[in-house]
């Protein structure tokens, strides 16, 4: 199968990639403290972000074996949660995995693999972490970060890392989450690993399912959807990670907003490419999703950004060059009233061969519009964005850096980046934002 996202040019480079990433991971590595619990899996495997040049799917086995705000939690989307009927699981999972295949929620013709095996991506379970000074020294302004903030403790997880390990198990605040990257779909999300009282650490399992992620955690050793957080088979099969806010924007936002911030280091125990995107590419709005069988309704190019939000049942896109033309928008969804804020200066991480040269999409966020008992209404004044209500200008972390209302902090909604194929394989029911 070709590649649709790749000239010929960056298909070449891409073979020279692999043989690089081959050669990495027959290097020895220095492995982090914490390692997966794998049954028959070597630590490090060859290849391990290989973009496939066929579509795997997968045949069924017979085999048997500022001032903080206070956060209202956000679920999005919603779980399903009725199992679906016994059905053989996806080829070789009962060989990897000791999870209860028998309960699940999705059709497991659905799983496709997506190269590597379980653990063949490996997360970062005993991350390490710099100071911003130590971090300018290998991060550009415009390269993309995850900002996750608990309790006053602000962190960034640089895309550059995430792109090759996509899972960080982590504990920011005194609160243990995760933090996980999708290449193909773009979504940088982060959960609470706190399960019924349990925490959970996580690893990749090597299967995709709508380009999306798929996920296990090691106790149960049960599948999670990174787009739903849903748990999709296993013993925890229907039930639902709360997710976090986690803003993906520039460093230059970061560090500005966060000077004492921490960064997570490049020091991961294991030698990778950081810096460099396998993906070079991927991202033309011209292109075709990779390691996706459906279909894409098509109000939007597949491979359009969007960022997403759900709220009970109501669920909205909001394109990104609608938000670049616009810069702000004041909306409402549900009971909610939001405000979505673009701003420009942050790298896509899926672009060129080094992420720090990738064109400019820009970062946005949403936030509520409520503060302090007043609900403030947002414009563009062609330079700034300001609230009508006092004038103060307002960033796109949602806080006001200057006027009556310096200082303040708008209370974050979770939200999510997707290309648009990857948003509405999960959520069709999807009103897409228009001016």
């Amino acid at each position: 199968m070709k590649l649709p996202f790749l000239t010929k040019s960056r298909y070449a480079w891409l073979l020279v990639a692999s043989l690089t990433l081959s050669a990495c991971a027959s290097a020895v590595a220095i492995e982090p403290t914490a390692q997966p619990v794998a049954t028959n899996q070597p630590t490090e495997v060859t290849n391990p972000t290989q973009i496939p040049t066929e579509v795997i799917v997968e045949p069924t086995d017979t085999s048997e074996p500022i001032t903080e705000p206070s956060e209202t939690p956000l679920v999005v989307p919603s779980a399903t949660v009725a199992p679906l009927p016994d059905e053989a699981p996806p080829s070789g999972a009962t060989r990897e995995f000791t999870t209860d295949f028998s309960i699940h929620s999705i059709p497991y013709s659905e799983v496709l693999s997506g190269g590597p095996p379980k653990d063949g991506i490996p997360a970062i379970d005993s991350p390490s972490f710099v100071n911003v000074a130590e971090a300018e020294e290998w991060l550009e302004d415009e390269e993309p970060v995850i900002l996750i903030e608990r309790n006053g403790d602000a962190r960034a997880y640089p895309i550059q890392i995430l792109m090759w390990h996509e899972i960080v198990n982590d504990e920011v605040g005194g609160e243990p989450v995760v933090v996980t990257f999708c290449p193909l779909c773009n979504t940088g999300i982060a959960f609470e690993r706190t399960v019924n009282g349990q925490v959970l650490d996580f690893g990749t399992t090597g299967r995709l399912r709508n380009s999306n992620l798929i996920m296990y955690d090691r106790p149960t050793e049960t599948w999670w959807q990174q787009a739903t957080g849903e748990g999709v088979a296993g013993e925890l099969t229907g039930t639902q990670l709360v997710f976090l806010p986690a803003a993906m924007i520039s460093w230059d936002d970061f560090k500005t907003a966060h000077p004492d911030g921490l960064v997570l280091s490049r020091d991961t125990g294991f030698t990778r490419s950081y810096g460099n995107n396998p993906y070079a590419g991927y991202d033309d709005i011209n292109s075709s999703p990779f390691l996706f069988r459906g279909d894409t309704p098509d109000e939007l190019p597949a491979m359009a950004r969007v960022l997403t939000v759900e709220l009970g049942d109501k669920a909205v896109a909001y394109p990104n060059d609608i938000l670049e033309e616009v810069h702000v928008v004041n909306d409402t969804i549900g009971d909610e009233e939001v405000v979505v804020i673009w701003e420009a200066g942050t790298a896509s991480a899926l672009d060129e061969v080094q992420i720090a040269t990738s064109s400019d999409v820009g970062a946005a966020n949403v936030y509520a519009r409520e503060l302090d008992g007043q609900t403030l209404t947002f414009v563009y004044d062609g330079a700034k964005i300001v609230d009508e209500q006092t004038g103060s200008e307002w960033n796109v972390l949602g806080q006001a850096v200057s006027g009556d209302l310096a200082g303040k902090q708008l209370r974050p909604i979770v939200s999510v980046n997707h290309f648009w194929f990857s948003w509405a394989a999960f959520m069709p029911e999807t009103r897409i934002y228009q001016p």
